[in-house]
């Protein structure tokens, strides 16, 4: 019998520039319900918990049957969250589910799935090709260069891997824009969780480098599609006016 993969979605209810976005209903559904329903559409994942600081933002999901635990809210990072839930409930293999990516693909996470139970010793995360050159320059759009084998040689919020012509760099396959999706196989986990917080982690203000400044590889996958996640209000307006649009499905 193989592992099981549980999909873990970390949702605080803080947030700088869009406070309380996991309960952002003008969908008619939250926020974070979108993402979960989502989740629970791939094949492979066994499990989808919320992982929440909220008591308000554990009563929403159990309101549409999901399954939420309260953590700690010292966190400093969604995986340490994460981490937390994982220990607490003796899970096996996680994904790590970004709680503000309301259209992510459910093939992609099943891809992941695929990564971390052929492989027990790295992380698994996704990339999609960067097409245009105001989104690399973007320091919200997060970059990532790999080897190759495949795996991050390093992550950044600047412009990677640096050119004078955004095109040469196309057309070489060479801009990838990182998904925030991670794939941990259970000793992975326990290890990421156990580590201090690196220099540059803290300078990017991004977690996937603690994994590299330790050495843990990271297997990067190619998306099947790329996940646009909501950072202000103006992406939560335009999901809405999306979903809006939408037929009704009859039941």
């Amino acid at each position: 019998m193989s592992e099981s993969v549980t999909a873990i979605i970390p949702a605080r209810l803080g947030s700088t520039r869009l406070p309380e976005k996991p309960l952002l209903k003008d969908t008619g559904k939250y926020l974070i319900q979108h993402v979960y329903e989502r989740a629970v559409l791939a094949k492979r994942v066994d499990r989808v918990i919320v992982a929440t600081d909220s008591e308000r933002i554990r009563a929403a999901v159990r309101s549409f049957d999901g399954e939420a635990e309260l953590t700690s809210e010292a966190h400093c990072s969604g995986t340490d969250r994460v981490g937390e839930v994982a220990r607490r409930l003796c899970l096996g293999a996680v994904i790590n589910v970004q709680g503000d990516e309301p259209e992510l693909d459910p093939d992609d996470l099943d891809r992941v799935a695929g990564a971390i139970l052929s492989c027990d010793s790295e992380i698994a995360t996704l990339a999609v090709e960067l097409t245009e050159r105001e989104a690399w320059l973007d320091p919200q759009v997060v970059k990532v260069v790999v080897d190759g084998e495949g795996r991050a040689l390093y992550f950044s919020r600047s412009p990677i891997p640096w050119a004078s012509d955004f095109e040469s760099l196309r057309a070489a396959n060479a801009v990838l824009k990182h998904v925030g999706v991670y794939g941990y196989p259970r000793k992975v986990l326990e290890r990421f969780t156990s580590l201090p917080r690196g220099r540059l982690e803290q300078l990017e203000r991004l977690e996937q480098l603690r994994a590299l400044e330790h050495g843990i590889p990271i297997r990067v996958l190619a998306a099947g599609s790329d996940s646009i996640g909501i950072d202000t209000l103006e992406d939560y307006r335009r999901f809405a006016k999306q979903q809006a649009g939408k037929p009704r499905t009859s039941s």
